[in-house]
Order: structure tokens, then C-alpha cells, then sequence
């Protein structure tokens, strides 16, 4: 298991790292740390007045700076166990992460580091990740707690798109003997006023039963589902129902029945990880296999 975790030396930035060791301790795996820095130019010269010319010509210098600090963090925040490579790369951040991320087989990072983006904005860079990666990412709060991973919840609208979450979420509850939850939101906003019958309700539940038997059997009594009717967008309903019943860590896929396309993630998916504090761990339709 490889795992990438972009870092930019916030102190909220070392929650993403202590997941990934978390994770890398269930799949005996490594951890990539990896800092994308935008040099200052001559083009940002209005935006650097005062400074040094030397900071953004001497690339070479910036460079090996920038490769003893992560060397510093790891040291100091990863078990020699599970360190991996130690990246450094110019240019834009979130195409940096992405790019490197194709040699990896999982992103776990934070949503905001020293940008100061509120959670509601999402980080730019986490946000951006999020849309064009084809590795699942995991994004991780101040608050999450991913204890060991034990309580999975994993949300579904029955499309083919959505089963692309059940692999994950069911590869990490046999490593670690958790339970996963299967959620479906049953929101009536989504139906004409002659199709909210309560028998809707019914079918789901069974839908849900074949799910668990088709996609989660190895598990046994460690699955459970349920079809919750809410008049809330299921979002919001999600966010609800987290905040009731807490969980180490959501499963879902980017895209759903919306049908947006991959450059822009699920709106579900995207106010998911806007709002939960929670961890979530989204995953591309494409990259499920």
C-alpha cells in the first residue's frame, strides 16, 4: 500500500499524517510525504515587493530546504516502519499531488492547512484533488477520529457508480474486524408529490438486503443497512445522521446518479466533506477496480 500525504508544515496537516500511519499500520504500507511549492517570480514581482530577490532564484536552494523539512517531519511524526519517499515538486500544488498520486494507491490529507479556507469552502487544493484524482482519497478533519478504522459507514443511491465504494469499505473491515453501515437516503424532495407512497420505502429495504448479501456477505453479522426517510437533501441527511451516530470513517463515490462527470466531484459527496467531521474517503467509479 503506498500511500501519498501532502503536507504544507501546518500543524493541521500532521492530522492527515498520523491517519496515513494509522492506515499504513492495517495494510503494512508506506507513507509518501509530498510539499508542491510555487516559486516566486520575476511575473510576481508586485506581489513580492520587499522581498529578496534570491527567494525565487535560487530554486536549487529552496528545494533542498523544503527536503530537510520533510525529512523533519517524518522523522519526527512517522514510525521508520512505514516511511516512504520524501517529494518535492514546483508548480501548482493540487496538479502536483495528482500527478504524483498515479504511483500511488491512496491520497489522505487535510482539507485546509495555513490557507486558512474555512471547512464550508472546502481548501482549494483539497477541493481540486478531490475532483481530478483517479486514486481514492481520504480527507480528514481536526476532529476526526478514525480510532482503528472500526466503524465504516458507506453510502449508496443503488447506481453502478456507487458500488465502486463497497470494495474499499469492505477490504477495510476485514483488516481491522470492523462493521460497516449501509446507508440509503430516502429523500421525498427527489420524487413527484404521486410517487412519495410508503412502499418506496419498503423496496429500498430490500435493495439494501440484497447489497449486503451480494457485496458484503463475507462480513456476517458485522453489516448492517438502513433506508432513512428524510425530507432534508441527502447531504444534510447524512450530516444528521453522523452526528447522531458517529463513525470512524465514510465511504462514497465522487459520482452518483447526478451523472456529473469526474472533473467535478458529486455534489453529495462534495457537501459531505464539507460539513462532516468525519473522515471521508471518496472514490472515483474509474479507479475501483
Amino acid at each position: 500500500m503506498k500511500i501519498l500525504v501532502p503536507t504544507d508544515f501546518s500543524d493541521l496537516s500532521l492530522k492527515a499524517i498520523k491517519v496515513a500511519e494509522k492506515y499504513a499500520s492495517i495494510f503494512d504500507g508506506k507513507i509518501s510525504l509530498i510539499h508542491s511549492h510555487i516559486p516566486i517570480t520575476e511575473l510576481d514581482e508586485p506581489y513580492a515587493i520587499g522581498m529578496s530577490s534570491k527567494i525565487y532564484q535560487d530554486y536549487e536552494e529552496i528545494e533542498e530546504s523544503i527536503r530537510k523539512k520533510l525529512n523533519t517531519i517524518a522523522d519526527e511524526h512517522v514510525d521508520d516502519n512505514y516511511i516512504g519517499d520524501i517529494l518535492v515538486h514546483i508548480g501548482n500544488p493540487a496538479q502536483s499531488i495528482v500527478e504524483v498520486s498515479e504511483e500511488h494507491d491512496i491520497i489522505i490529507m487535510s482539507t485546509h492547512g495555513r490557507t486558512g479556507f474555512s471547512r464550508f469552502l472546502l481548501g482549494s487544493v483539497a477541493e481540486k484533488v478531490l475532483r481530478m484524482s483517479k486514486v481514492p482519497v481520504m480527507v480528514v478533519e481536526d476532529e476526526s477520529d478514525v480510532g482503528n478504522f472500526e466503524k465504516i459507514l458507506v453510502t449508496t443511491d443503488f447506481s453502478e457508480n456507487a458500488v465502486a465504494a463497497y470494495p474499499k469499505a469492505l477490504e477495510l473491515a476485514k483488516k481491522t474486524g470492523g462493521s460497516v453501515d449501509i446507508l440509503h437516503i430516502l429523500s421525498f424532495d427527489q420524487f413527484e408529490d404521486d410517487e412519495t407512497d410508503p412502499s418506496i420505502k419498503k423496496i429500498r429495504e430490500q435493495r439494501m438486503n440484497l447489497i449486503e448479501k451480494e457485496y458484503f456477505h463475507e462480513l456476517g453479522d458485522r453489516v448492517n443497512s438502513y433506508t432513512l426517510v428524510s425530507d432534508d437533501s441527502p447531504h444534510e441527511a447524512i450530516l444528521k445522521y453522523t452526528k447522531s451516530t458517529p463513525y470512524n470513517l465514510i465511504v462514497m463515490s465522487t459520482v452518483g446518479k447526478t451523472g456529473i462527470k469526474y472533473l467535478m466531484v458529486g455534489s453529495t459527496t462534495a457537501n459531505v466533506v464539507r460539513h462532516v467531521e468525519t473522515a471521508v474517503l471518496s472514490v472515483r467509479p474509474e479507479s475501483a477496480e
